[in-house]
């Protein structure tokens, strides 16, 4: 899974004295980054984000993982993680044009969350066909999370259980967003 981080990228700061300039980056810094990096992962807006936070600070457990699992269910995840999309936008595309029903019902809402033994299912017509197939090949390599089972030949797929903190492979330290949003 790969993702643009220009900051994880080099060691120092954009621009033309970034390389020279040693500053030390402060608490808040480091929070404000964490939180950034996770919301363009999954190409949310700040309002967006912080409704998230709210729910996730609602919910009983534990606040950074119940909000990384909440943003892990977002259909559009799960369908670039079944490797139906080739990105997080193309699934958020490919879900507002009306192409994926759950549990036999339509779902044009990107944000929509998955639940434990939901049926996933991508009906479109032969022009959608070809794009849906050159990201399948283009994803066989890519696993699968043990949390969703997919059949490529039929479009079909299947959440087994909700994702877990182990299920989450990029690295994220969620305490920072948490401390970010307790001050």
């Amino acid at each position: 899974m790969t993702y643009r981080c220009a900051i994880e990228r080099r060691a120092y700061a954009p621009g033309q004295h970034g390389s020279t300039r040693k500053m030390k980056m402060s608490n808040f810094g480091l929070q404000m980054r964490e939180k950034q990096k996770v919301k363009r992962i999954y190409g949310l807006f700040e309002k967006q984000f912080k409704n998230y936070f709210a729910k996730a600070v609602r919910t009983k457990g534990v606040t950074g993982t119940v909000l990384l699992q909440m943003l892990e269910r977002r259909l559009d995840n799960v369908i670039y993680q079944l490797g139906f999309a080739a990105s997080r936008k193309q699934g958020r595309q490919i879900v507002g044009h009306g192409f994926v029903h759950v549990n036999d019902a339509r779902v044009n809402i990107p944000s929509f969350q998955v639940k434990e033994n939901d049926q996933i299912i991508l009906q479109f017509k032969q022009k959608g066909k070809k794009t849906i197939d050159d990201n399948l090949k283009a994803s066989e390599n890519r696993p699968v999370p043990e949390w969703l089972e997919v059949d490529r030949a039929h479009y079909k797929a299947k959440v087994k259980r909700l994702p877990a903190r182990e299920d989450i492979k990029f690295p994220v330290n969620e305490q920072l967003i948490i401390e970010l949003y307790s001050r």
